[in-house]
């Protein structure tokens, strides 16, 4: 059960839910209709040295019952276009002139190593000290794309300042990115994160997020990816990571009303505009997740 102090390591809690992106990422980048190519996904679940999540790596959920390979189809397809979307919001802030990123929960994202990034651009990555740790240790050998900067602190406490200290500067546009992070804040948490966002982003400054709506098999779909990681041999109880859907902000609504320029769309579309058809009974299931951008056009803080 959540707690607003808990913490985690990659293994365990929140951390073991970016462990899991990584595997499916690896399984995509093994396709030979692959949409993305992350190197170093594999690498990354491989460090944990856990059966488990290789056989997530694998993509054969062949022995698992029905139930839960149907679970197993509409999460890889949302994790799959969730990462060509946020690919994609990088490229263009790179095109865009935008030289500084920062990963808000960065999890295992390898975005660092395996983007193509211009000359000049600072990456800042934050999360739990272990979790970072642990990224740390499993990529030693992997020189980065990009100057990298870790700021090891929770999401829940002082980040901003953490941040700066880092030689974040506000006065610079940003791109900004909550990747899988918003539904396990408490919903005040999630708006603070706004804030703290909206203050620190100069013009030209962006932000990208996912949202997850509740729809009436949400809670079904949660039972069935713990079913999912019992199965496979995973100590990860799905459902009690995420805080209630109630009272909660639309993320595109909230910077739409800041004045920023907004953009919604759906992981459906976005792998049709790849060529990627998904049957009727997945893509049911991927409606209740959206993919956003917003932009800051003013001049003003």
């Amino acid at each position: 059960m959540r707690t607003d102090d808990d913490s985690w390591d990659i293994v365990t809690g929140v951390g073991a839910t970016a462990l899991g992106v990584a595997a499916m990422r690896a399984a995509e980048s093994r396709r030979p209709d692959a949409l993305f190519h992350d190197p170093y996904a594999e690498q990354l679940v491989s460090a944990v040295g856990l059966p488990g999540w290789q056989k997530l790596v694998s993509g054969d959920v062949s022995s698992l019952d029905a139930e839960i390979a149907r679970v197993y189809g509409p999460l890889g397809g949302f994790l799959v276009a969730r990462t060509c979307y946020f690919d994609d919001y990088f490229d263009a802030a790179s095109a865009a002139e935008v030289r500084q990123i920062v990963i808000l929960a960065a999890g295992l994202d390898a975005r660092a190593y395996r983007l193509d990034w211009p000359d000049g651009a600072t990456l800042f990555e934050l999360d739990q000290p272990k979790v970072l740790d642990f990224k740390a240790s499993a990529l030693a050998r992997v020189r980065p794309a990009v100057d990298r900067r870790e700021v090891a602190v929770d999401l829940r406490q002082d980040w901003p300042t953490a941040l700066r200290e880092k030689g974040f500067d506000p006065q610079a546009p940003t791109a900004w990115l909550a990747e899988g992070l918003l539904r396990y804040l408490p919903s005040d948490a999630q708006d603070r994160l706004f804030e703290n966002v909206v203050a620190l982003s100069a013009s030209g400054s962006r932000f990208a997020a996912n949202h997850t709506g509740d729809t009436p098999n949400a809670d079904r779909l949660r039972a069935g990816r713990s079913r999912m990681m019992a199965t496979l041999g995973i100590d990860v109880d799905l459902t009690d990571l995420w805080y209630p859907a109630e009272g909660r902000s639309d993320p595109v609504d909230w910077f739409a009303a800041q004045g920023w320029t907004t953009e919604r769309t759906g992981p459906i579309s976005v792998l049709a505009d790849r060529g990627r058809a998904m049957p009727e009974d997945i893509t049911d299931e991927m409606k209740s997740q959206t993919l956003m951008t917003a932009i800051r056009g003013d001049s003003t803080r």
